[in-house]
C-alpha cells in the first residue's frame, strides 16, 4: 500500500486542532497546557501532518504499531471481516475469535493454550490478577517499582511509576519492591550476577515479611517498558519462576510493550527459557489497528475455571474486527520475517549505533536494549550518573529533556521520552536506511542535552 499525503492544508489542520481543543479530553494531561500535532496520515514507518511535515515514528505511537502504520494486509482483512460480520457477542464461537487464540497460542511459551480476549493491556492485566486470586484464593499481589501495568483500578496500583499516586488507596493488596536494575542498583552490586542474586534475595524476604501464604501473585514486565527497557540479568526471571513455583505463588508476565516481535523473538520471556502461570499481550498483536489485547493462561489456571465460572467478561471480548486485524498481522509478522527484521536490526544497525552515540556525547550514560526495543539513559554526569532531569521532573525542572525532543521533532523525528530517557523503540518493519536516518537525527538531537552536561 503507498499512501498518497494529502496536499499541505494549514487551514484544515487548524480546524482538525480547534475540534480536538473544544472536545477532546485527553489522557495523562493538564487539558490547558497540551498541544496536539493534527495528524493528516501514516504510513509504515512514517506520519505526517497538514502542513506537509513527515516524522520518522521512533515511538511506533506508544510502542504498538510494530508492523507500522497502515500494513495493507491489516488493512484488507479488517474491511473483509467487516463486510462478513462487524460484531457479535463473546458467548459465541466464532472462526476467526478461535483462529487468532490459536495464532497466539501457538507462539506463547509452555502450555498458555486458553486465550482470554480483551480490549487492551490494562483490562489484560486486571483479568491476569482476578484469576490469580481467584485460583490461590490469596489477597496480595507483588509488583515490581520501574514498572507500568495500565491505568484501570488494580493494573494502575501494581504500576510503580508516579502515575500511580493521584489513584493509589493504598486498600488494593499490592505490595511493590525493587526489581533488577544494574545500572542504578538499589542493592549496590557491582556486576550482573550480583545484581541477580541481590534482588532475588529480596524478593524472598519481601514475601517473608508480607507471608507467602497471602500473596496470590508476582507480576512482571518481563522486560520493563515505560520504566526504561531494562534488560533482565541472567537468571532472574528464572529465579522467580523457581520462588513462585515454591510458594505455591501464580508468576504473570507482562509482555504487553515487550511483545509480538518487539525484542526479536514473539515474546521477549524466549529470551530467557521461562514459561509463566499467565501472561498478558495487547499492542504489537496487531499493532493498535483495532483495540485488542487479552491473557494467555496455563493448564492448570484453566481447570480451575472447568466448571466454575470465570466471574468476569466484557462486551467486547473477542471482537471480531479486532481478532481479523491480530490473524492478519500474525501471518504477515510470519511471512515477512518482521521479527527476525527486529532481531537483525536492533544487533547490526541500532545497538551499535547507539553505543557509538554513548562513545561521543557526555549525556549518554547507558545504552540497553534488544530488537527494537532500546533506551539511552540521559545523565548529567556519567561518573556519578545523575539523571539529566529529576525524577518525575516537570515544568522548568523538565526543561533539558523537552528541548532534546524539541530538536528532534524539528529534524523529523518522533521520539518517545520519559523522564530522563530517550526510548528507541521504531516499528518491527523499519529498514536498515530507514533506522540509519533517524539515528543520525537522534545523534544531531543529543547535542541539546549535551549542553546540560557538567
Amino acid at each position: 500500500m503507498t499512501t498518497t499525503p494529502p496536499a499541505p492544508s494549514a487551514a484544515t489542520g487548524a480546524a482538525v486542532k480547534a475540534a480536538d481543543r473544544a472536545h477532546v479530553f485527553h489522557s495523562w494531561s493538564a487539558q490547558g497546557l497540551i498541544d496536539p500535532l493534527p495528524v493528516a496520515g501514516a504510513e509504515g514507518s512514517y506520519f505526517w501532518d497538514y502542513d506537509g511535515n513527515r516524522y520518522l515514528d521512533f515511538s511506533s505511537q506508544l510502542v504498538n504499531t510494530n508492523i507500522g502504520h497502515q500494513h495493507p494486509k491489516v488493512v484488507a482483512a479488517v474491511q473483509e471481516q467487516a463486510a462478513k460480520l462487524c460484531t457479535i457477542a463473546p458467548g459465541f464461537a466464532v472462526d476467526v475469535r478461535s483462529e487468532a487464540a490459536r495464532l497466539i497460542a501457538e507462539r506463547t511459551p509452555g502450555d498458555l493454550d486458553k486465550i482470554f480476549f480483551t480490549n487492551g493491556g490494562a483490562e489484560a492485566v486486571e483479568n491476569a490478577v482476578r484469576m490469580a486470586r481467584l485460583h490461590t484464593g490469596r489477597p496480595k499481589v507483588l509488583s515490581a517499582y520501574r514498572s507500568y501495568h495500565g491505568a484501570t483500578a488494580a493494573a494502575i496500583n501494581l504500576t510503580g511509576d508516579p502515575r500511580r499516586w493521584p489513584s493509589d488507596t493504598a486498600s488494593a493488596g499490592v505490595v511493590h519492591f525493587w526489581g533488577p536494575f544494574l545500572y542504578r542498583s538499589p542493592f549496590h552490586a557491582e556486576n550482573e550476577a550480583q545484581e541477580c542474586e541481590r534482588a532475588l534475595a529480596h524478593l524472598e524476604q519481601t514475601i517473608a515479611f508480607e507471608g507467602p501464604q497471602s500473596i496470590a501473585a508476582i507480576v512482571l514486565e518481563t522486560i520493563p517498558g515505560t520504566a526504561g527497557i531494562m534488560v533482565p540479568p541472567p537468571g532472574y526471571l528464572a529465579g522467580v519462576r523457581e520462588i513462585c513455583d515454591r510458594h505455591g505463588i501464580v508468576f504473570v508476565l507482562d509482555e504487553v510493550m515487550a511483545g509480538f516481535g518487539r525484542t526479536g523473538h514473539w515474546f521477549a520471556a524466549d529470551h530467557f527459557g521461562v514459561t509463566p502461570d499467565l501472561l498478558t499481550f495487547a499492542k504489537g498483536v496487531n499493532s493498535g489497528y483495532v483495540p485488542l489485547g487479552g491473557v494467555a493462561i496455563s493448564a492448570e489456571i484453566a481447570a480451575t475455571f472447568e466448571t466454575r465460572p470465570y466471574p468476569g467478561g466484557l462486551t467486547y471480548s473477542g471482537h471480531p474486527l479486532a481478532c481479523a486485524s491480530a490473524v492478519a498481522t500474525i501471518h504477515a509478522m510470519a511471512e515477512e520475517r518482521i521479527v527476525e527484521n527486529a532481531a537483525e536490526i536492533g544487533e547490526t544497525v541500532i545497538g551499535p549505533a547507539l553505543r557509538a552515540m554513548a562513545e561521543r556525547h557526555p549525556s549518554v550514560g547507558e545504552v540497553r536494549g534488544l530488537g527494537a526495543f532500546w533506551a539511552l539513559d540521559l545523565v548529567r554526569d556519567k561518573e556519578t550518573r545523575e539523571p539529566l532531569v529529576p525524577y518525575n521532573a516537570s515544568g522548568a525542572d523538565n526543561a533539558p529533556m523537552a528541548e532534546f525532543a524539541a530538536a528532534c521533532k524539528r529534524g523529523g523525528l518522533w521520539p518517545f521520552v520519559n523522564m530522563n530517557r530517550t526510548h528507541v523503540v521504531p516499528a518491527c518493519t523499519i529498514t536498515a536506511a530507514e533506522a540509519e536516518k533517524g539515528l543520525a537525527l537522534l545523534d544531531t538531537a543529543l547535542d541539546t542535552a549535551d549542553a546540560h552536561t557538567a
